[in-house]
C-alpha cells in the first residue's frame, strides 16, 4: 500500500513557476484617508515609532474583532492563515470578505495548503471574483486525500505556514495564535482552545504588511487559479459561491453563537475609541517563507533565534506560554541556568487530557521531570471549560485545551504569535508574532498567567522522585493526583510508548 500512495504522490507535481499566470503585487499604502485611517489619526495621533496593542484574550471577542474591521476595510484586506474551517465563524467571516470584495476592496487570501483539502472547488470560485485572489502554501500536487500527498512527498510538505494576520487598509492588524474555526472563537465546537491575539495599530501594521508581500510573492507561493476548475465560467462560479455562503451564512446568523454575542454586549465594547489600548515599541519577528528549503536556523531565515533575546536578557522572571511543548535538552539546560541565575522560569503547557495532539505530549514527557529538577515551574492546562475571561452564560464546549502562544520577561516585554516551544514550529513550520516593549502588557500577562495557574491549571511536581499534579482550585483543600489527571490508562500508556520511539524530527 505504501508503494501505491508513493506512486500516486509522484504522478502529481506543483504547477512550475512560470506554467500558470501570478503577478507580484504589494500592500497599498496611500491610505490615511480611508475610514479606518482617520479613526487611528484620531484615536491615536502621531505615535512616532510606537505602535498600540489591544489583547483578545475572549474567543467572541476575537471572532467579532475580526468581522469588524473586515467590515470596515476600504480598500485592502491581506489576509493569512494556517487553517480555515467550514463552520459558523468561517463561514461568517468569508462572507463578510465576500461582501468587502463586492464595495470593491482588494482581497489578497493566503492559506497554508494542509487544510484545503476538499475545498479546491469553493476556493476557486471564491477566487472568481474580480477583486479577490486565493494563493496555497508550498501547496500539494495531489489534490486529494493529504496523506497521500504526504507519502509522495514527505520533506517538502512536511513544512507548513502556521502564521496567523489579518490586515485592513494597512491600517489595523489581527495577529496572533487562532486560526478561523468554532474552536478558537467560542463557538460550539469539539473543544474551546484558550487562546490570544492583538489588535495592533502603527508602524507595526506596515511591518505585518510588508512580511505578508514577502509571502505573497515567494516563489514557495502558487495562486489557486493554477490548479483549475475552468469547466465553467468566472461568473457562474462565482455565483455558485455565493449560492454556497448566502444559504449557510442565513443559518448561522439564526444561531445560539450570534444570539449570544448580541447578548453579550461584543459589539458595542470593541470601540476603537473606546478600547483601552497599550502603546510601547514592537519587533515583528518572523519565519522566511523559504524557510521550506533552509539547511539551518539562522537569524536571516529562522524566527527561533529572534527570540532568544526575550530570554537571555530577562531579569527576575521568564514565563511560557507554549501549548506544544517539546524543549530539547538544549532549551532544558538554558531554562536551568536562567533559574540557577537566580531568574524565576514558569512555564504552562497542555495536560495530557488537555492536549489535542498526544504525539506532541509524547515529546514533552521526555523532559517534565529534568525541567523541574532543574528548578523550572511546570504547570498543565485542565480539559474542563472555565469562565477566565468574564462571567458569561454561553459556553460553547464541553472540554478546553490550551492554544495561546505568548512569552514575557521581566514584566516588561512580552511575545503573541503562532511560535510554540517545539521542534516543529523551530524547524519545520513558518510562524510569525510580535515582539511588544510595554510594562502594563508584560504586567498584564503575568497576572493573566498567575490568574490561570491557580484556576485551570495542574502544578507539577516531584516528591520522592515521582511526578505529582497539584491542582490548587479543587473544591475545599487542593487535590492531588499521583497519575496524569482525568486519563485512562491506555492514553498515559500509548503516551509513554511514543515517548520512547516517535523522532523528535518528527514532532
Amino acid at each position: 500500500m505504501a508503494v501505491v500512495f508513493s506512486l500516486l504522490g509522484a504522478c502529481a507535481s506543483v504547477p512550475a513557476p512560470g506554467t500558470y499566470e501570478k503577478t507580484a503585487s504589494h500592500a497599498l499604502t496611500a491610505t490615511g484617508d480611508t475610514t479606518l485611517g482617520q479613526r487611528v489619526q484620531a484615536n491615536f495621533g502621531d505615535l512616532g515609532d510606537q505602535s498600540a496593542f489591544y489583547p483578545l484574550v475572549d474567543g467572541m471577542d476575537a471572532f467579532v474583532a475580526r468581522m469588524a474591521v473586515v467590515a470596515a476595510a476600504e480598500r485592502s484586506l491581506d489576509i493569512q492563515y494556517y487553517i480555515w474551517h467550514n463552520d459558523t465563524s468561517g463561514v461568517l467571516l468569508i462572507g463578510q470578505i465576500l461582501k468587502a470584495a463586492d464595495r470593491g476592496v482588494r482581497v489578497r487570501l493566503l492559506l497554508d495548503d494542509l487544510d484545503t483539502e476538499d475545498k479546491d472547488a469553493f476556493l476557486a470560485r471564491f477566487d472568481a471574483h474580480p477583486n479577490i485572489e486565493v494563493r496555497l502554501y508550498n501547496p500539494f500536487g495531489y489534490r486529494g486525500n493529504r496523506g497521500v500527498g504526504f507519502a509522495g512527498d514527505l520533506k517538502r510538505l512536511n513544512h507548513r505556514m502556521h502564521n496567523k494576520s489579518l490586515t485592513a487598509d494597512n491600517q489595523v492588524t489581527v495577529v496572533g495564535g487562532r486560526n478561523i474555526g468554532n474552536e478558537y472563537f467560542g463557538a460550539v465546537a469539539h473543544t474551546a482552545f484558550q487562546d490570544l491575539d492583538v489588535i495592533g495599530i502603527g508602524p507595526v501594521v506596515g511591518k505585518v504588511s510588508a512580511m505578508f508581500d514577502q509571502y505573497w510573492n515567494s516563489d514557495v507561493v502558487v495562486p489557486v487559479a493554477a490548479f483549475g476548475v475552468a469547466d465553467i465560467s468566472d461568473s457562474e462560479r462565482l455565483q455558485a459561491a455565493r449560492n454556497t455562503l448566502e444559504q449557510r451564512a442565513l443559518q448561522y446568523m439564526d444561531s445560539d453563537y450570534v444570539h449570544a454575542i448580541r447578548e453579550e454586549g461584543v459589539l458595542e465594547r470593541l470601540k476603537l475609541a473606546d478600547m483601552r489600548f497599550y502603546r510601547g515599541r514592537a519587533a515583528l519577528l518572523y519565519d522566511s517563507p523559504d524557510k521550506v528549503s533552509a539547511t539551518a536556523v539562522t537569524a536571516e531565515t529562522h524566527l527561533a533565534p529572534q527570540l532568544a533575546p526575550l530570554f537571555t536578557e530577562a531579569q527576575g522572571e521568564v514565563v511560557v506560554v507554549s501549548p506544544y511543548f517539546v524543549p530539547g535538552e538544549k532549551l532544558v539546560t538554558f531554562f536551568g541556568e536562567l533559574v540557577a541565575q537566580g531568574i524565576r522560569v514558569r512555564i504552562l503547557t497542555n495536560s495530557l487530557a488537555a492536549n489535542d495532539v498526544g504525539l506532541v505530549h509524547a515529546g514533552y514527557i521526555r523532559y517534565r521531570e529534568a525541567l523541574i529538577r532543574s528548578g523550572v515551574e511546570m504547570y498543565e492546562f485542565k480539559p474542563s471549560p472555565n469562565q477566565i475571561t468574564r462571567n458569561k452564560k454561553w459556553i460553547g464546549s464541553s472540554a478546553a485545551s490550551l492554544h495561546a502562544k505568548t512569552m514575557g520577561s521581566a514584566h516588561s516585554r512580552v511575545f503573541v504569535g503562532s511560535f510554540n516551544l517545539d521542534p516543529r514550529s523551530i524547524a519545520l513550520n513558518t510562524e510569525m508574532g510580535i515582539l511588544i516593549e510595554n510594562e502594563a502588557v508584560a504586567t498584564q500577562l503575568h497576572d493573566t498567567f498567575d490568574i490561570m495557574v491557580n484556576r485551570q491549571a495542574y502544578r507539577v511536581e516531584l516528591v520522592d522522585g515521582d511526578l505529582r499534579w497539584v491542582d490548587p482550585a479543587a473544591d475545599g483543600a487542593p487535590q492531588t493526583y499521583d497519575t496524569e489527571p482525568h486519563t485512562t490508562w491506555w492514553q498515559r500508556f500509548a503516551a509513554g510508548t511514543l515517548s520512547l520511539i516517535v523522532p523528535e524530527s518528527m514532532l
